[in-house]
């Protein structure tokens, strides 16, 4: 059974008032995966929210049949899979397990109807996702400006 302790320790729900999280708890499932395990492929519609427990888990970007670009990696106490809380988008990554993996996965028309019968809640929510998404960007950018200043042919424009 999960308690509100556990649903605490994440970052996305360490915000959240314990009645808050108790009325997470009735729709939280625990899913386990093996190592090199994929939790959802690119592309496909993106219907869970997820928070890992343990393990690690890897985001990964295809460009073409033979290159993959490896995005981040997420550690226990993080959220990922959130493309699902936006209406009708699908997952802009491949999540893989990199060791053995516990998750919490909550179903996004079940998340959803929550944050919209608890206002509260759902701004709370909707805040740290919109944190997680500029941490996230802001990381992207940086690796773009240091890519283009060390570009070989680049660089010397500079």
């Amino acid at each position: 059974m999960i308690a509100v302790q556990d649903l605490k320790q994440f970052v996305m729900f360490g915000y959240l008032s314990d009645d808050m999280l108790k009325s997470l708890i009735p729709i939280t499932e625990i899913l386990l995966f093996e190592e090199n395990e994929m939790v959802f492929k690119q592309g496909e519609e993106a219907d869970r929210l997820f928070l890992l427990k343990t393990g690690k888990v890897l985001l990964e970007h295809r460009i073409t049949d033979k290159i993959t670009v490896s995005m981040s990696s997420i550690k226990p106490g993080f959220s990922f899979g959130w493309s699902s809380m936006l209406e009708n988008d699908v997952y802009s990554s491949n999540a893989i397990c990199s060791e053995t993996c516990q998750v919490y996965s909550f179903r996004d028309f079940k998340i959803k109807k929550i944050m919209e019968e608890n206002h509260s809640l759902g701004f709370v929510i909707s805040q740290r996702l919109l944190h997680v998404l500029k941490k996230r960007y802001d990381v992207r950018t940086r690796q773009l400006v240091k890519t283009i200043k060390f570009h070989p042919d680049i660089g010397n424009l500079l």
